[in-house]
């Protein structure tokens, strides 16, 4: 390797100031500088080739005046540029791909609907449904905690006497497993009245949107605007 600081300051043509180090340059070699750094980023030395044990870090190649013409990154620091781009890349993608949905969901809505009260009106056919569904739960429900209280008194009865049956053992297990069932379904049902009406809420309030019109005043609320 030509490195120049191994060749002396003497005779030199031009000053090469790299990282707060300042060279001397032979002539011969002025056409040609590179200035590498060590693994924290500190300049170690300059010449006309890179040494085999810095390549992997960062370097910069200078003019023969010592100004900085191309910085070539670190592998570690190309990684991560690389990283961060590919990040970049995913993000744009996931909101472009955001954006088209709305688009999509929004032109489904301006097309199924011509009036905030039609919105209203599929909101609570949706809700009597599910209100129905938790009547006849309701009904079932009742059913399974009566079957679950005479199962108990049946199988407290039995143990006042001695060690109750198997069978009994099992009945009880059964009606109480049954409740739960109900009870969890009933739960269910009561959250899917709260989401359709979450749902309906956010979907009139995008309608108003992009109509571009807040939702009509009664004539009591405008007047006394006058």
């Amino acid at each position: 390797m030509a490195d120049w600081l191994k060749n002396g300051g003497m005779g030199c043509a031009a000053l090469v100031m790299a990282g707060g180090l300042v060279f001397a340059l032979p002539a011969a070699n002025a056409q040609k500088i590179v200035c590498w750094n060590d693994k924290n980023g500190k300049v170690v030395g300059c010449g006309d080739r890179v040494p085999p044990e810095f390549q992997q870090n960062q370097s910069r190649q200078l003019d023969s005046q010592g100004i900085p013409r191309k910085t070539n990154v670190s592998a570690e620091e190309a990684a991560r540029q690389k990283e961060e781009a590919e990040r970049k890349a995913a993000q744009k993608a996931e909101e472009d791909r955001r954006i088209a949905e709305q688009r999509r969901l929004d032109s489904a809505l301006m097309n199924t609907y011509t009036s905030e009260k039609e919105i209203d009106l599929r909101r609570d056919r949706e809700l009597q449904v599910v209100d129905l569904q938790i009547q006849q739960l309701s009904v079932s429900q009742k059913g399974a905690s009566e079957a679950l209280a005479t199962a108990q008194k049946r199988y407290e009865f039995a143990a006042k006497g001695g060690k109750p049956s198997p069978n009994l053992l099992d009945e009880l297990t059964r009606a109480g497993e049954e409740k739960k069932r109900i009870d969890a379904r009933i739960a269910e049902k009561l959250k899917d009245k709260e989401d359709i009406s979450k749902r309906y809420a956010e979907q009139k309030a995008r309608f108003i949107e992009l109509k571009g019109s807040a939702a009509p005043q009664p004539p009591a609320a405008a007047a006394a605007k006058k």
